[in-house]
């Protein structure tokens, strides 16, 4: 679709819940027309209105409209998706794994271009328009993984909005890194990372205060990987909370993965969860099951701005990812136990950076005129159905251009 004003017609959209005896047992959706224009949702009409226009129609056929959805943490530039496959070697620590990746990283570079741009094709299929990209900044690669992350957005360019942390794998202090994140920050990259400051690093405070300098003189975002639990991951997210209110860093600060909370007591937990939803922080997760399964709806609960995401895509860190949000969101689903209708649909604010065509009271929320023309055509009655189901896409609309699929 190469028209800047159009209609799309016959769009199934969410309007209610159907509540019987104080419980929601469906939801109420009816059919609309679409007017886009200028990248947004410029009019909505009923099915029943007449379309009085000379703009072109696109018939959606009744298909279910849905927010297009965001990758919240997914690494582009290491990867062996869309090539041979390769299950991950044991190691003994992440250091095993970073003097495994000394040797592969090099191999892996002359396709690191071309693996970015497979995976948002791929992922760009599944309903995606945002996508968070952890780029490797170490000394092995220096800024040539960042360089192939940039060309790849690139060929993207007005199909799919994205951001870039600079991320030091080998550990941002032991790698002695800091002034590579620096350039780094300087040519594109838009959030600071880090990984593990005590193991890593060994020092919590030296590491984080590093982060946080970096953000602040490059007037960027942190987000940082963090796996450690017991007493140290504690004390890291308490001096992460502390440094991002003292630099005045609200709502600008991510913890990806955060596992701490996994095996946190429950109070502690909570009491946690409510400084970092003071501060607006956000903490993405893959949704892991196990030891490591995190108290998500808690989380969510206190305020906190919980965001799902692939992470690694078949690489030398995990055979695992598939690049799927939906399935992401009905991974979230099945393992916190929403099973009803409610529920299940507002596990979709969890993919979509916040956004749900309902309230939780029922009241609709999306579409709106004047809300950005990026969504989702599906096949499912409704959003409960299609996290539930997995529900097929169709087509993929990103600032009111097709990107993905066919009507």
């Amino acid at each position: 679709m190469l028209h800047d004003a159009y209609w799309l017609t016959n769009v199934r959209v969410e309007q209610s819940y159907e509540i019987e005896q104080r419980q929601v047992i469906g939801t109420i959706t009816k059919l609309c027309h679409l007017r886009i224009e200028g990248g947004k949702i410029a009019e909505i009409l009923d099915e029943g209105e007449e379309l009085k226009s000379s703009l072109p129609k696109y018939d959606a056929k009744g298909l279910l409209v849905l927010p297009s959805f965001e990758e919240a943490h997914i690494h582009l530039d290491k990867t062996y998706y869309n090539g041979a496959w390769k299950a991950v070697r044991s190691v003994s620590s992440i250091f095993d794994r970073i003097e495994e990746e000394k040797v592969l990283l090099p191999k892996l570079l002359p396709m690191a271009k071309q693996q970015a741009e497979s995976i948002l094709t791929l992922i760009q299929g599944y309903g995606a328009t945002h996508v968070r990209a952890h780029c490797d900044i170490e000394p092995v690669s220096g800024l040539a993984r960042l360089e192939a992350t940039k060309q790849a957005i690139e060929t993207f360019s007005g199909k799919i909005s994205a951001e870039i942390v600079a991320f030091p794998q080998h550990g941002l202090l032991r790698s002695q890194s800091v002034s590579l994140v620096k350039q780094a920050l300087a040519e594109g990259a838009t959030h600071v990372g880090g990984v593990d400051p005590h193991t890593v690093d060994g020092s919590i405070e030296r590491s984080l205060s590093a982060m946080i300098e970096l953000a602040v003189e490059s007037s960027s975002g942190v987000d940082i990987h963090l796996h450690e639990g017991g007493e140290v991951g504690k004390k890291t997210l308490t001096k992460l909370s502390d440094l991002t209110e003292e630099a005045g860093l609200h709502g600008k600060v991510t913890v990806s993965h955060a596992f701490w909370f996994a095996g946190a007591q429950p109070q502690e937990a909570k009491e946690m969860a409510a400084r970092m939803a003071a501060l607006g922080m956000a903490i993405s997760s893959t949704v892991p099951i196990g030891r490591m399964t995190m108290p998500l709806p808690m989380l969510h609960s206190q305020g906190v701005k919980v965001k799902l995401a692939t992470d690694s895509l078949t690489d030398h860190w995990s055979p695992f990812g598939n690049g799927d949000q939906l399935e992401k969101a009905g991974r979230f689903a099945e393992l916190y136990g929403c099973q009803d209708e409610a529920s299940l649909s507002q596990t979709l604010q969890f993919i979509t950076g916040g956004l749900s065509p309902l309230h939780a009271n029922g009241e609709h929320l999306w579409p709106k005129v004047g809300d950005d023309a990026s969504f989702v055509l599906l096949h499912a009655s409704c959003s409960a159905e299609a996290v539930a189901r997995r529900a097929p896409r169709q087509a993929v609309w990103y600032l009111g251009r097709l990107v993905s699929g066919a009507l």
